[in-house]
């Protein structure tokens, strides 16, 4: 038996998915950012309670911002993890960084997943003028997942958690997207307001302070520890805190807004929206998926996959470029 493999490296924690040479589910694991940088836990000793590491075909790997590779690249032949910069990209626990350097190690084989940036050919030249950054590599992987998912090759991806970030698909292709610090809240980053650039200026805070407070948490008052932020804000909003209630329907307007930003400059008809992430798949206890798919069903089918869309996507692409020899994915050039 043979194994491909995705990550998601994601805010809180990184996430893996394995699945089997038939395309089948192995296993799905979690390794918490903060347990990773306290060596509480690692990728080696976790991975090996499923599968043997050398029966791995091939590791499709996401890191941080991806912004200093425009091609689904060798991990061996990428310089720095793949990053410009880890500056500005929210709270740093090291965590992410010990996953990248086990894996190597390793010897799995391995490839890099770029971000979607100014560099990105798939993208619309005027996301490329306008923005340096519009997305992290996951949602490269998630919006893979999607389009297999679905099937649907012009869409809308909203992905809710602790950041949001809308993907724009046309012809099956990344067109566009919406970064976190520019766009839609989530429940720990959001765009950085005309209070926090006087913050800024005035020497109060830093950028990145802002950017990791910029979330809904601002709205609910909570200052959790990043792991627990959701769950705290959830158990208030439960509890029928108005600032929690308040913080929650803030989000579903930014999140529909975005996503009617990006219906409106599309230019081939829809085939439907999907909505992922912890936040944009959340039923129970707050209804949030249902509450945004009400505002924007009226554009287009909606949706709903699984918070595992990053890694699913990672493992499916890891899967098709050994199994079926795709050479781009999403529009994104695959490196042999």
């Amino acid at each position: 038996m043979k194994y491909y493999m995705g990550m998601d490296h994601g805010t809180t924690a990184v996430s893996f998915q394995v699945i089997d040479e038939n395309r089948e589910h192995v296993a799905h694991f979690k390794l918490n950012r903060d347990k990773l940088s306290n060596n509480d836990i690692n990728f080696e000793d976790t991975l090996t309670e499923y599968i043997d590491p050398e029966k791995i075909k091939l590791l499709a790997m996401t890191y941080a911002m991806g912004d200093s590779i425009k091609y689904i690249t060798p991990i061996e032949k990428v310089k720095h993890k793949g990053i410009l910069s880890i500056n500005g990209a929210g709270k740093v626990t090291g965590g992410g960084s010990k996953v990248y350097d086990e894996i190597v190690s390793l010897n799995i084989p391995s490839i890099l997943i770029p971000g979607l940036h100014r560099n990105t050919e798939c993208l619309d030249k005027r996301f490329r003028a306008s923005y340096s950054h519009c997305a992290s590599s996951e949602k490269v992987s998630l919006s893979y997942y999607a389009y297999q998912k679905t099937g649907w090759k012009n869409m809308i991806i909203a992905d809710i958690s602790s950041n949001t970030v809308c993907i724009l698909v046309e012809d099956g292709k990344i067109r566009g997207a919406m970064d976190a610090c520019i766009g839609a809240m989530g429940f720990i980053h959001g765009p950085i307001d005309l209070g926090m650039i006087r913050d800024i200026d005035e020497g109060r805070k830093t950028a990145n302070e802002c950017f990791s407070h910029a979330g809904i948490s601002k709205i609910a008052n909570i200052n959790s520890k990043v792991n627990n932020v959701k769950n705290d804000l959830i158990k208030k909003a439960e509890n029928h805190d108005e600032d929690a209630l308040l913080a929650i329907d803030s989000l579903v307007m930014s999140v529909v807004m975005e996503i009617y930003g990006l219906y409106g400059i599309m230019e081939n008809d829809i085939d439907g929206i999907i909505l992922t992430g912890s936040g944009g798949c959340m039923t129970k206890p707050v209804n949030i998926s249902s509450m945004i798919k009400e505002k924007v069903e009226k554009i287009a089918p909606v949706q709903v996959l699984t918070p595992k869309s990053g890694a699913l996507g990672s493992s499916y692409i890891a899967y098709d470029i050994i199994e079926n020899n795709k050479e781009e994915i999403m529009g994104i050039k695959v490196i042999k």
